[in-house]
């Protein structure tokens, strides 16, 4: 048996160990690494359904200009001639780069180097200014520095969580049954959610505050001025430690006088307020998570000063069991943060602004030059390149064409660039569809380096699998280019090794303890300690007594911060509600975000069949009363417009949402839908302070949409379907899912059918039926024993379920039976059929549970987890579980 490799999850910033397994097939396994700290064994859906998304279909094999493909030293001598053409005639401000999360550090580090040292400009920004550029500025004007104090040990050693803006229970599934299971060991353990939704992380909840959308900096201004008033100020900490007390407190005090007010702004019971401002108060081991609810807000900054503030005056900081955490996204965006991915930022979490700060890195990597301004950040970037400013743009790991907001105005912005190059992994994104060059980079399995997780843990990404055809490691290609660009002596490395030990070495230059951010101990690094590094927190030292490298858990324990006077600053918050204007055109809010088992834009995640079966099709959230008010129906289709154009998606009415606001999940493109990709209605506008999208405030109106006709389709052959009004591509076990509706009807739906699923007639039977009267056709085409397609068409959108019909692709041969029960789409007697997917890790399915419940008489999440292993891995399943159990009691 060979020894599994030790690697990371490349979603989520939890950063958990991954235990990857090749056989003698070359086939991979993943499992949980029992001995890493972030997870102890425990991966969520998308971790678990790894091994799935490696296969090479559909992967980017080799460089292309213009749709040809050329071999690697054609492409990097394209690219480097012309992004050199480009500056000589326009300026060093006429490229760009647009780099990733998914990135590794090594990829980061040389990356920013080329752009901001022998480029020279800081035209370089990352999708993680989509996600945690707000933290990254309230940190630095509360603690001088780019730092998240806490670690995941202070989520059970607290005695009250909040969780602010944050699903935890799907976004960070891990951190969430961390969480739970620290629960059950401490019921003293109090839980706050606060967050518009009632979300699956409410499932755990003490107290959810369903505050009004965007008011959370009213709530948390609310908070100090309470904790003031009631004599909680911790003074010692503030005299010896903290700055700007007076001023943050008259500004609380201006916007939030009473508990009153608090509830009247945010739309909250006052008792709920109360009790909330209550507990805090009270509770000496507070962690306040905050995520991208927070975050992506024109306001974000100011929302996480307001918690930070709290935590400040309290002395809550730096502790076991308290401080304000920041909960990052992307597997490395923090990584990204430590080499100054962002256009504001230099290496090393060194300022763009400080003069001392440039010359620093400037002599350290011996470049000709420096970048003497931030850049343009990622809304203003595409702006740029749209207006003709940015000529050239290099964008890599990323999808923004689907990512951004007003992601219509990207794709045109794209169209109209003079070079765009893309590095991925995938052949066909709305990305790479629009670019010149196309540079094959390696995918998860086959990258090797580091990454830094939520908690600021150091890990290794390690390869199991070799990459396929022409694909790279992505440092590997940008130094390529450096060196074509005549950039020899700064990139002329062998080894992603060799760039970490730079990257580590710079930390720890001219820094004598004055930023945060110091891993110098690592510099050293030979390759076989580099190859066997094991996670580690920085800032890291050498342990006195072991000689050993030691992590640092918490930051801020000894009360010392990154400020010019070595004090914290609390920040005076005026609340801003964010600045949309909702009319009778557009009376309704919309809020965009992440579904349980999808990643980003599903370039990935979308391989997996276990991934798509939760939740198939892109929907929208609405409550009842507003499914009413604008004629939307339960499993219908509806329309979402905004002042950018509009999707197509399935309705959801439930009372998890409020009133006046939708949500729509952010994850769906053209690859995968015909009018799925919401963020192109989302409006562009960002916080001053750190750049970063408003996602959750974007007015919008809705109606229903009433095609002629609508149907689903599902084949072992990936169709074309962009001939059809509204459609939806989900991977499934051996077959593709397709939902569709159409505008005209067929004249004849066999002849449609057959024409679309029949490309032979060799070994083929066809199984039909069509009722002309009410307009239903049902088709199935069989090839020997086994379906290879099937198509159901009704007038409305009440058709058979899917999920029996997919299990019979996976058989070899049908029965009797099956064939008989084939049209009317549901197994016949004595046949079972698991049903629509709940728990995805298990791949346990809704009847499966509630036979269970019904049939044993099971009565708890625990029973179920006994009996079918539902609820058992990340857990993320459980909500849904418990909603099962009370419609049985």
């Amino acid at each position: 048996m060979v020894k599994p490799i030790k690697t990371t999850c490349p979603y989520c910033g939890v950063g958990c160990g991954v235990l990857a397994s090749v056989d003698k097939q070359g086939v991979l396994s993943v499992q949980g690494d029992p001995d890493h700290p972030a997870n102890f064994g425990r991966l969520c859906s998308k971790g678990s359904a790894l091994a799935e998304t490696v296969d090479h279909q559909g992967r980017m094999l080799h460089p292309s200009i213009d749709n040809k493909t050329v071999d690697w030293s054609t492409a990097i001598h394209h690219v480097a001639q012309r992004l050199q053409k480009i500056i000589d005639e326009h300026g060093r401000d006429a490229v760009a780069f647009y780099v990733s999360g998914q990135l590794l550090t090594e990829d980061y580090y040389v990356t920013n180097k080329l752009m901001k040292g022998y480029i020279g400009s800081a035209n370089i920004d990352t999708n993680s200014r989509l996600c945690m550029s707000s933290p990254v500025a309230a940190h630095k004007r509360a603690f001088g520095s780019d730092t998240v104090p806490c670690c995941y040990e202070d989520l059970e050693r607290a005695k009250l969580l909040v969780l602010a803006g944050s699903n935890t229970a799907w976004c960070h599934p891990v951190l969430f049954q961390r969480i739970v299971t620290a629960k059950k060991h401490n019921p003293d353990l109090t839980i706050v959610v606060i967050d518009p939704r009632l979300t699956a992380t409410c499932d755990i909840a003490d107290l959810h505050l369903p505050l009004r959308p965007g008011s959370d900096a009213i709530l948390f201004n609310g908070l100090l001025n309470y904790l003031h008033q009631n004599n909680e100020t911790n003074t010692f900490y503030i005299n010896q430690c903290v700055d700007g007390v007076d001023e943050a407190l008259a500004s609380a005090a201006a916007s939030t006088v009473s508990t009153t007010v608090v509830a009247e702004a945010c739309q909250l019971d006052e008792a709920l307020v109360a009790e909330f401002y209550r507990l805090f108060a009270r509770t000496e081991r507070v962690v306040t998570v905050f995520s991208q609810g927070v975050n992506q807000s024109s306001s974000g900054t100011d929302k996480v000063n307001a918690i930070i503030n709290c935590h400040l005056l309290t002395g809550r900081i730096g502790r076991p069991g308290m401080g304000p955490f920041s909960f990052t996204g992307q597997p490395n965006a923090m990584g990204g943060r430590e080499v100054g991915g962002l256009a504001n930022q230099l290496a090393a979490h060194m300022a763009i602004e400080n003069a001392q700060h440039r010359d620093t890195v400037k002599r350290f990597w011996q470049s000709p030059v420096i970048a003497e301004k931030e850049g343009l950040k990622a809304v203003d970037l595409f702006a740029a390149v749209g207006r003709g400013e940015i000529k050239a743009l290099w964008i890599m790991g990323t999808n923004p064409v689907v990512s951004m907001p007003d992601a219509d105005s990207v794709r045109e912005a794209l169209k109209a660039c003079e070079m765009v190059v893309v590095s991925d992994c995938m052949q066909e994104t709305d990305t790479t569809l629009l670019a010149d060059v196309l540079l094959p980079a390696q995918t998860w399995a086959e990258k090797d380096g580091m990454v830094t997780n939520s908690e600021r843990r150091i890990s290794r990404q390690r390869s199991s699998l070799s990459a396929p055809g022409d694909a790279r490691p992505d440092w590997w290609i940008v130094c390529q280019v450096a060196q074509a660009m005549g950039f020899n002596d700064g990139f002329s490395y062998a080894s992603a090794a060799e760039i970490f030990r730079e990257h580590a070495a710079l930390s720890g230059f001219e820094n004598n303890g004055q930023r945060d951010f110091d891993i110098s101990v690592l510099s050293t690094l030979n390759d076989a300690a580099y190859a066997d590094f094991q996670p580690l927190q920085w800032p890291l030292f050498i342990d006195n007594q072991s000689k050993e490298i030691t992590g640092t858990p918490r930051m801020f324990s000894e009360g010392r911060f990154f400020t010019r006077n070595g004090r914290a600053q609390l920040i005076a918050i005026t609340p801003r509600l964010p600045e949309v204007s909702t009319d009778e055109t557009f009376p309704l809010i919309l809020n965009t975000g992440r579904v349980r088992d999808q990643w980003h834009t599903m370039t990935r995640t979308g391989k997996a069949p276990h991934l798509s079966e939760h939740s198939p099709e892109p929907f929208v959230s609405i409550h009842p009363s507003d499914a009413a008010r604008y004629s939307v129906v339960d499993g219908a289709l509806a329309r979402v417009f905004s002042r950018r154009g509009e999707v197509i998606v399935r309705a959801r009415v439930c009372d998890t949402q409020q009133t006046g606001s939708v949500f729509v999940p952010m994850h769906w493109n053209d690859q995968f839908s015909s009018a799925g990709r919401v963020d192109a209605l989302v409006n562009p506008l960002v916080d001053p302070i750190s750049g970063q999208p408003e996602f959750k405030q974007t007015p919008v109106r809705l109606s229903p949409y009433q095609p002629v006709w609508h149907g689903f389709l599902l084949s072992r052959r990936k169709l074309n379907m962009h001939d059809i009004a509204y459609w939806v591509k989900a991977t499934g076990k051996d077959f593709y899912r397709y939902e569709l509706a159409g505008e005209q009807a067929a004249q004849d739906w066999s002849d449609w059918s057959r024409e679309m699923l029949c490309q032979s007639q060799h070994d083929i039977s066809w199984v039909e039926y069509l009722d002309e009267a009410t307009q239903r056709y049902r088709g199935v085409r069989l090839v020997g024993d086994r379906v290879e397609s099937c198509i159901f068409i009704a007038p409305t959108h009440q058709l058979p379920p899917r999920s029996w019909l997919s299990g019979l692709f996976e058989r070899q041969a049908l029965s009797e039976q099956e064939r008989a029960s084939l049209l009317s789409g549901q197994p016949g007697a004595g046949i079972k059929d698991s049903g629509a997917i709940v728990c995805a890790c298990g791949n346990v399915g809704l009847n499966t549970i509630t036979d269970a419940i019904r049939d044993q008489g099971l009565n708890s999440v625990e029973a179920l987890g006994d009996a079918l292993k539902a609820g058992t891995n990340c857990g993320s399943c459980v909500p849904e579980l418990r909603v099962l159990l009370k419609q049985f009691q």
